[in-house]
């Protein structure tokens, strides 16, 4: 029988939705084949159309007269939650940018189910904010009228780490204590579970999840953190500007610089205020080429192509020990070198708070490393060396199990969307 209600992750960097057809949860193609879609959009000013996904990185790569936004999930919990932005002469909310996406994932998987799906169950990490149960709160709420906009009636969530736990727990033979390490684009979750075949036929799991914890950490960060080190001072930062009035140099403001290493606050920076004030950058510098080159970025609204030069480069250290961060959008023939051990000690501080994450949430389990059967791998950002390396050192002997790193939270959240919700009513 056909089931109205899916599982959706909505995650930073990339988005997954599933179902449960019969006993077998399935992750549904949202392009081109595809089952991960990345959580991008790009506004086709040519075409007035919105494009998401692979298709939204294509218009903007192939320079299409439009706006491109990506890890938008990360303004949740922030400043930017309920502000809006200027798109072709239009003001429209963030909250509605996103809705747009979910709306499309929904589209996307009615087609292919054949039917009207009209519940969910939502994935969110365990923490939208660091210490701060307030906001967190107020961006699962947001995060909740958001999907209702997006056409669902009725929508529950479920920590994405305990959805991964969910996916895990269909292969296991015998009771176990599993930590579930789910690391995506903004995020780094874990849970500590009790995990048994048993289990899978039990609807209250209460007993069974020992400790939750994360940190407000991901992929997104370590992209934000390379680019600064890197390819920033290519476009003047540290660089000196003259005084106005006075003698001496004083280094060039930062603002402009961590901004365009941001994913979603990249395109904040197409603004007159902020080419004025890069104009006088100019006016003032000392390395009076690499102003122009920041300057020809933000006139040629470049920052996400280089955004993506930076994750294709930290993509490539997964399996080459160099990679090569490519500017050639700026001058032809200019890049930046980059090898594994430089890109482990600019990330060295998100690591240990990762670490110091996984520690806490086994601490709030009372559990020593040696309780911990497996760990359950989830999350593109697991397949970064060092931070896996981090990962599995706090529990030696665990073994240790890869999950589907784009979709095993979302199978999960179907698994979680059966057993809440059951088949079509």
């Amino acid at each position: 029988m056909k089931t109205t209600a899916i599982g959706v992750d909505f995650g930073t960097s990339n988005s997954t939705a599933a179902f449960v057809d019969g006993a077998e949860p399935v992750l549904v193609p949202l392009e081109g084949g595809r089952f991960d879609l990345p959580s991008a959009v790009f506004f086709d000013f040519e075409t007035g159309s919105r494009k998401y996904g692979r298709s939204a990185i294509d218009g903007y790569v192939g320079d299409a007269e439009g706006r491109f936004m990506r890890a938008l999930k990360s303004i949740l919990g922030t400043s930017l939650e309920d502000d809006s932005t200027y798109i072709a002469g239009k003001r429209v909310a963030f909250s509605d940018i996103i809705a747009g996406f979910i709306r499309s994932i929904k589209a996307t998987a009615e087609e292919f189910r054949g039917t009207e799906i009209d519940t969910v169950v939502a994935g969110r990490p365990v923490h939208f904010v660091d210490d701060d149960r307030k906001a967190d709160r107020q961006a699962e709420q947001t995060l909740e009228r958001i999907f209702h906009a997006a056409g669902f009636r009725d929508v529950a969530f479920q920590y994405e780490p305990i959805a991964a736990a969910l996916d895990y727990e269909q292969t296991v033979e015998r009771e176990e204590i599993a930590l579930i390490a789910d690391l995506g684009g903004g995020t780094s979750d874990f849970s500590v579970v009790r995990i048994s075949p048993d289990g899978r036929t039990r609807t209250d799991r209460g007993d069974d999840i020992l400790a939750t914890g994360g940190v407000h950490v991901g992929g997104t960060d370590l992209d934000r953190l390379a680019n600064l080190r890197k390819v920033m001072p290519e476009l003047g930062l540290d660089s000196r500007l003259r005084r106005d009035f006075g003698d001496g140099l004083i280094t060039i403001p930062r603002h402009v610089f961590v901004s365009l290493s941001t994913w979603q606050r990249i395109h904040l920076l197409y603004d007159r205020a902020i080419l004025r004030e890069v104009k006088d950058y100019l006016r003032l510098s000392n390395s009076p080429h690499l102003i122009e080159r920041l300057q020809h970025v933000l006139e040629e609204r470049l920052g996400h192509k280089l955004a993506l030069e930076v994750e294709a480069a930290k993509i490539g250290l997964t399996d080459a020990p160099t990679a090569r961060i490519g500017l050639d959008v700026i001058e032809q023939g200019l890049g930046v070198e980059i090898d594994r051990a430089e890109f482990d000690a600019i990330i060295a501080a998100e690591t240990r708070a990762i670490r110091r994450a996984l520690d806490g949430t086994l601490a709030d389990a009372g559990l020593g490393p040696e309780a911990v059967s497996a760990i359950f791998l989830t999350g593109g950002t697991t397949a970064v060396p060092v931070v896996r390396q981090a990962l599995l050192e706090a529990v030696p002997q665990a073994a240790v199990v890869e999950g589907d790193r784009f979709g095993s939270v979302g199978i999960g959240l179907a698994l979680e969307a059966e057993r809440r919700f059951g088949p079509a009513r």
